[in-house]
């Protein structure tokens, strides 16, 4: 054999050991990774077949036909084996990813959470039932007020003393965070245009300038009523109190009338009702009383009919106003009005029936 043919036979040779290492090693790579290192390693730039298909240049004119005709044969073997190859990688790989996040069915799912209505929004309702149920109806009003409307149409004018028993947030000198709902009952004299009846409730939020504790907030919902109609008299405001306690607190329920001063009520008075935790009998509750405070009453003072369009000589009426905390607390034997604002869960659920609440 001369020295041409030995070179050929050696290139074949070496060809044929590149094969089988390459096939072996396609099959051993067991992930996209190590065969993408394969494939750079033999048809990449610097890869093997790549510098063997330099070396055809330096070849005798007759050997390179045969020599390129078998690396291009071996390319495309590797090719395709490599293309197989990835393809079943690719599929395992997809077939674990699957088998990973494969969800059980069968299992019980969580139930969500599901909330409730607060406390403060039982209570709301149902003081609007039992008003609505003797014929009252539900007028609300905006949060930010003028002073006109919050002090001086109800018999406070500006400088008056009764102003500092409601330390008020004021936006600019005739705008502030209304200190109660009784602008409500002004915007709604003011419309009916001296008409009567007038008989409804308002409930709200209103904002005074207060340190938070347990009885106290600087922020609090209040429900205030009112009726003005020819011939009202004290004893109506005694009967629809009464009315109201017993639907709310119980049947045996008791109201007593303690004189007390509001500018936009003459004559005024605080009501208790018997303490719900101990009957009247006297218990911690009621501070041994058997009393507890829950609202302000009277007869709307005849400066305030006048001031907004209502002939006091005509016509008489009654307002209240009670704070919905203080209800919710004597009613479900709650100690901190804090708790109604803290968005407590733990709370908040036992104020749901069934299982609202998980």
């Amino acid at each position: 054999m001369d020295e041409r043919q030995l070179s050929f036979d050696e290139l074949q040779t070496e060809l044929t050991n590149v094969e089988k290492e390459a096939k072996r090693r396609i099959q051993d790579a067991d992930t996209l990774k190590s065969l993408e290192d394969v494939r750079i390693n033999y048809l990449g730039k610097k890869g093997v077949l790549t510098q063997m298909m330099q070396l055809l240049g330096k070849m005798p004119k007759d050997m390179r036909p045969k020599f390129g005709e078998r690396l291009n044969e071996l390319r495309g073997k590797l090719e395709a084996m490599l293309q197989d190859r990835h393809a079943f990688l690719f599929q395992e790989q997809e077939k674990a990813r699957l088998q990973a996040e494969t969800i059980d069915v069968t299992l019980p799912g969580k139930m969500p959470a599901r909330g409730g209505r607060h406390p403060l929004s039982i209570i709301v309702e149902e003081i609007e039932n039992i008003f609505i149920g003797m014929g009252y109806t539900v007028q609300e009003g905006p949060d930010v007020e003028w002073d006109t409307y919050n002090f001086e149409r109800l018999n406070i004018p500006k400088h008056h003393p009764a102003r500092e028993m409601q330390d008020s947030f004021y936006i600019t000198e005739e705008m502030l965070l209304r200190t109660h709902t009784s602008p409500v009952q002004v915007r709604t004299m003011l419309q009916m245009g001296g008409k009567t009846p007038v008989k409804i409730i308002c409930p709200g939020t209103v904002y005074r300038r207060d340190t938070d504790d347990a009885t106290h907030s600087h922020m609090f919902t209040q429900i205030e009523g009112l009726l003005i109609a020819p011939g009202i008299r004290m004893s109506d405001l005694k009967g629809t109190l009464l009315t109201f306690a017993r639907r709310l607190f119980g049947e045996e329920t008791k109201i007593r009338l303690r004189p007390s001063f509001f500018p936009f009520t003459e004559p005024s008075a605080e009501v208790d009702v018997t303490c719900s935790q101990c009957g009247g009998s006297g218990c911690r509750v009621c501070k041994w009383t058997g009393w507890l405070e829950v609202l302000g009453a009277g007869m709307v003072h005849p400066n305030v009919l006048r001031q907004n369009g209502y002939d006091p000589e005509e016509v008489s009426g009654f307002a209240f106003g009670l704070g919905v905390e203080r209800i919710a607390m004597i009613k479900y034997g709650i100690d901190d009005i804090r708790h109604f604002y803290q968005g407590d869960r733990r709370f908040l659920k036992q104020f749901v029936a069934g299982d609202r609440f998980l």
